[in-house]
């Protein structure tokens, strides 16, 4: 199989000081040791190991899927598929997100690996969009909570995505957002299923091939770590904090069916969001003691499109204008969305 591992400069010898993930860990945890002798500090740790519970599982997993994808899979495989500069690859990034069951920190090494491996950032946003909120498991429990009206936020979730992917491709022609310098161009008579039958055919089982291949999914998941978990680090702090330190009344008060209330939520969501499995009950119960569907749907969905953790993570590893553009696309939608929800049920 095809190897195209990446290395890691934060990671050598001498450099430990540089690497940002022992920096942010080694924070965090001094934060999380104080908390034992400072009592002001206990909600935070609570809070931390909580929201540390509920996603550790989904942050691991896309971390491996990204080393397997790095390891496994070519780069023009990516690139035929997901790097065309058609409507139809953004329908497939989409439907990708939707069999994609982890949450939106998890999602995150995924799509930026897809970004390594040359999907064009269209599509990369697209996945990232539709990952979070309209996967299988998370469509399960919004039914569970919401009943019936949980279609209207999993149908939501997938229009925004569609629609933001395609006016990305719009700004990508127009040269308004970075390309992905990682796309190859590949000739139209490519076909993936007779090249994978080559490979298959020349890989030959055995015990060594398993530890190089094991080294190789290693490599490429610790590549991957070093790029996305420093900045997933600091998305779970900032989000402790607000759990731990804002008051709950505070949700039912300032987050009404109003376009103040709404307003609010966003806010909220966009300090709170760390995993969609652990904010959708959260947003169940907004609705639950506000009565604003519409509400609760742009905190869950707010929560992705504006959250620092993955727009930082675009900014500098996607493109400086591929971020910006992101809450300026998606905010309206969910807004609009979230006011149409809020008339209609």
């Amino acid at each position: 199989m095809n190897k195209e591992a990446a290395t890691c400069p934060s990671c050598h010898k001498g450099a430990l000081y540089k690497n940002k993930v022992l920096i942010v860990s080694l924070v965090l945890g001094l934060a999380l040791f104080l908390s034992y002798l400072l009592p002001i500090l206990m909600p935070f740790r609570m809070s931390f190991l909580m929201y540390f519970h509920k996603i550790w599982w989904a942050i691991l997993l896309g971390l491996v899927f990204g080393g397997v994808i790095d390891h496994f899979i070519p780069r023009k495989y990516v690139s035929h598929v997901l790097a065309r500069r058609q409507k139809r690859t953004i329908l497939y990034s989409v439907i990708l997100g939707f069999f994609m069951s982890a949450c939106s920190h998890g999602i995150l090494a995924l799509s930026i690996q897809l970004h390594k491996k040359g999907a064009s950032n269209p599509a990369v946003i697209a996945f990232l969009l539709a990952s979070p909120w309209a996967n299988l498991p998370l469509t399960i429990m919004l039914i569970a909570f919401f009943g019936i009206k949980a279609l209207y936020i999993i149908f939501s979730a997938i229009i925004i995505a569609i629609i933001t992917g395609l006016i990305y491709q719009v700004l990508e022609s127009k040269g308004l957002i970075e390309t992905n310098k990682n796309s190859q161009d590949i000739k139209e008579e490519f076909s993936i299923g007779e090249d994978l039958k080559k490979r298959i055919s020349s890989y030959k089982i055995s015990p060594t091939q398993f530890r190089n291949d094991l080294k190789g999914v290693y490599a490429g998941t610790i590549s991957l770590a070093n790029m996305v978990l420093w900045w997933i680090l600091i998305g779970m702090g900032m989000a402790s904090l607000a759990s731990a330190y804002i008051p709950p009344a505070i949700f039912q008060n300032y987050m009404g069916p109003t376009a103040l209330g709404m307003l609010s939520t966003l806010g909220v969501a966009t300090v709170l969001e760390v995993c969609s499995e652990g904010t959708a009950p959260l947003a169940f119960e907004i609705y639950d003691q506000t009565a604003a569907f519409g509400n609760a749907f742009v905190f869950l969905m707010a929560g992705v499109v504006t959250d620092y953790t993955e727009i930082g993570l675009l900014y500098f590893n996607v493109g400086r204008r591929v971020a910006i553009w992101l809450p300026i696309i998606t905010v309206p939608q969910v807004i609009a969305l979230g006011y149409l929800a809020n008339k209609i049920f």
